[in-house]
């Protein structure tokens, strides 16, 4: 294998269509791309197109199974099991006696949970007071199984902090050859209730899943591929096959996941909203401070202790179809062409629009009655979002949606007399109408996720990036642009994807040991599942609220030592800063820097109030990382740094009613930035640091960027 023939392959696995890609591994750039029907019905399911997509990718761009250095799927299937109620028998055993006993009992209600209407989840419920009688765990291990039973969960009341109990029945039950977990082993937050039912989900599709993971690891290791597969998160990270064969539950809702990792690593947005736009659909997430934003997922119409992407999902498309009554635009979708069995008259020729004219339907049963369509020479056209893009000139040339603007606009004709306006106006009028939807969501997670707007950035993924993002960043202000190979933007952020891991506890005034070894906890598993160990990236966050102490690793399975084909100038690095602070270049100062970052600032008088000091933290690419709208910035070395950052974080701690509250602190340290904003106890955040800096050498170079918490 040389090195400059070495590619790292994405793969993502749709409902109708299976996607691959190649990106170089030096330079991160897309190498080729296949798209392969998916294989549902085949007798090895989802595996064979996986494998025919990777045959087909490697012929495409001249490449060996050797040349594979990282290689990752993103599946749909564990979102479908469960949309579609394809799920197995799940026996669950609860355990406890006395008081606890009540409790757990009540967990037999999960097989009330309805997967899809007139289905619900089957669950066999067997108890057993005392774990330790192996003759009472057999024999709720044999009722179970004799309700048919095909995977076991163990729970019990506090086996987070008493897992002996949940281990045991498993040990007993092993003998069966059935799958099986204890409840702690999914997730370690307190709540008997939610931890259960988390468990028990997982523990439904984990058949199925485990059947599928046989198949494409055995099947790409008889391709040659010797790197290790990596799976799709619904966090946006890769986990190892093995971690996913114990907790396949990651992988629901992984399908915007892909997305937003590819924005986030190839477009490396550092601050903004990731719209990804099909047909029929626009899924929208956020990148807030360079990571995606995740929350625990709502599952079967419950909250579960899953965290995964926050995704936003608005019904308008590039084939949503216009809405037309009393001569006005009162609505776009969310029916699509595609649904309702229409083409789109923009991909017709000029000689099939003959002699269009407007006509109103009812696309499906229940759908309101006021759908435009045309009429014309050569039948029945869908006038959508996309015909009203391209009408406009706002289709790049390249774009998987373009058309013959002269068709588009002889599209948009008929509309534009019914409004009693010119073609632009029509055009505009549905783009209005379509985007209005997206902006109200899109202003929601601004807010909720307390996005800058100076620096918050749009990036249109997917096939109908076109139709929504760029006159949505017009509207709404905002700076916007469709990403590179938005088409295929999926399987991109499946071959850029880092190993991800999150570990989460439940400590109540959690002490520095504890914040430290919870952050160890993730940073190891990281490392089992084939992250590089010198660049594992660790975020902790405690909330003092819940008690709850998390920390999420991240880390590449090798070292990037990237040969980027770009590397911005001062003048390309000073022109992003000045831009995100919306100030002229010459109201900018370099105030710090490293080998990888340059750091910006300016300063904002303000009448009667404390002047503000905004920061831009600039990477060798030209991309904006950072931005704080009030900071300090100091530079020091990775030894003197112990005394600095003390006397940092002690002039900008904050004190008040709710306690003391330590400033938001990021480290630029060699190519990382170090991102301790998570903590406000002063002494956990120092030792968080030492942490971070103690594999550096003693001089090296570290810039702290620190924000007060007001």
């Amino acid at each position: 294998m040389t090195p400059d023939r070495r590619i790292r392959v994405g793969i993502d696995v749709g409902g109708t269509f299976t996607d691959a890609v190649a990106v170089d591994a030096a330079t991160l750039t897309l190498v080729g791309q296949v798209k392969v029907p998916t294989s549902h019905h085949h007798e090895d399911g989802v595996a064979h197109g996986i494998v025919q997509a990777l045959e087909q990718l490697l012929a495409k761009v001249d490449r060996t199974a050797g040349d594979v250095v990282f290689l990752a799927h993103g599946t749909t299937q564990a979102t479908n099991a469960l949309l579609e109620g394809d799920v197995a028998t799940v026996g669950l055993i609860g355990i406890g006696s006395g008081p606890g006993a009540v409790i757990t009992r009540r967990l037999a209600a999960f097989g009330k949970l309805e997967l899809t209407p007139g289905k619900r989840l089957p669950l066999a419920y067997a108890h057993v007071a005392d774990p330790t009688e192996e003759a009472e765990v057999r024999a709720a291990v044999e009722q179970v199984r004799a309700e048919g039973a095909e995977v076991l969960v163990a729970t019990e009341p506090f086996g987070v902090d008493r897992p002996d109990g949940e281990r045991a029945v498993l040990d007993v039950a092993r003998p069966t050859g059935l799958p099986m977990a204890a409840a702690h082993e999914i997730t370690s937050m307190y709540g008997l209730h939610k931890r259960t039912r988390t468990a028990v989900v997982n523990a439904a599709i984990l058949p199925r899943m485990l059947a599928t993971a046989d198949l494409v690891d055995s099947s790409i290791a008889k391709a040659g591929v010797t790197a290790p597969l990596m799976v799709m998160r619904c966090d946006g990270g890769v986990m190892s096959l093995d971690e996913m064969r114990r907790r396949p539950l990651l992988t629901i809702l992984s399908g915007p996941a892909a997305g937003v990792a590819g924005a986030l690593m190839q477009e490396r947005i550092s601050e903004g909203v990731f719209l990804e736009t099909g047909g029929t659909s626009t899924d929208i997430s956020v990148v807030r401070r360079g990571k995606v934003a995740v929350r625990h997922a709502t599952i079967l119409g419950k909250t579960s202790y899953l965290s995964a992407l926050d995704v936003r999902t608005v019904g308008i498309g590039g084939g949503s179809m216009v809405r037309v009554s009393d001569g006005r635009v009162v609505g776009v979708g969310p029916r699509s062409a595609h649904i309702a069995g229409l083409p789109y008259a923009c991909f017709a020729t000029l000689d099939e629009l003959r002699d269009a004219r407007v006509a109103t339907v009812r696309p499906m049963a229940g759908d309101p009655d006021d759908y435009l369509v045309l009429d014309a020479a050569g039948g029945r056209f869908a006038v959508t979002m996309t015909c009203a893009a391209n009408a406009l000139g706002r289709v790049g040339e390249e774009d998987f949606a373009r058309s013959d603007q002269e068709v588009a606009r002889a599209a948009l004709a008929p509309l534009a007399a019914t409004l009693g306006t010119d073609v632009a106006g029509a055009a505009r009028a549905v783009l209005d109408a379509g985007t209005e939807q997206v902006r109200a969501v899109v202003d929601a997670m601004i807010r909720d996720y307390r996005l800058d707007r100076d620096t918050a950035l749009l990036v249109g993924g997917g096939g109908g990036a076109a139709a929504v993002t760029p006159h949505l960043a017009a509207s709404a202000g905002l700076e916007g642009r469709i990403a590179r190979h938005s088409e295929v933007i999926s399987p991109i952020g499946v071959a850029l994807a880092l190993v991800r891991e999150q570990v989460e506890r439940i400590v109540p005034g959690a002490t520095q040991e504890q914040i430290l070894a919870v952050r160890a906890e993730a940073e190891r598993a990281v490392v089992a599942q084939g992250a590089a160990a010198d660049g594992v990236e660790v975020e902790v966050t405690v909330d003092p609220q819940t008690n709850t102490v998390r920390a999420v690793a991240t880390g590449a399975t090798e070292l990037r030592t990237q040969d980027r084909a770009h590397r911005a100038d001062a003048d390309e690095r000073l022109r992003a800063a000045a831009t995100s602070l919306k100030t002229p270049e010459t109201h900018v100062r370099t105030l710090a820097g490293t080998d990888a970052y340059t750091v910006y600032g300016t300063e904002v008088r303000r009448r009667l109030r404390a002047a503000r000091h905004p920061v831009r933290v600039v990477d060798a690419d030209g991309v904006v990382r950072l931005g704080a709208a009030d900071a300090r910035v100091a530079t020091m070395t990775v030894e003197s740094s112990g005394e600095a950052l003390a006397a940092l974080v002690r002039d900008a701690t904050s004190y008040g009613d709710g306690g003391v509250r330590a400033p938001a602190v990021r480290l630029l340290v060699g190519g990382r930035i170090a991102d301790l904003s998570g903590v406000l106890e002063p002494a956990a955040l120092l030792a968080l640091a030492r942490t971070e800096l103690r594999p550096r050498g003693a001089g090296e170079p570290v810039v702290a960027v620190v924000e007060s918490r007001t």
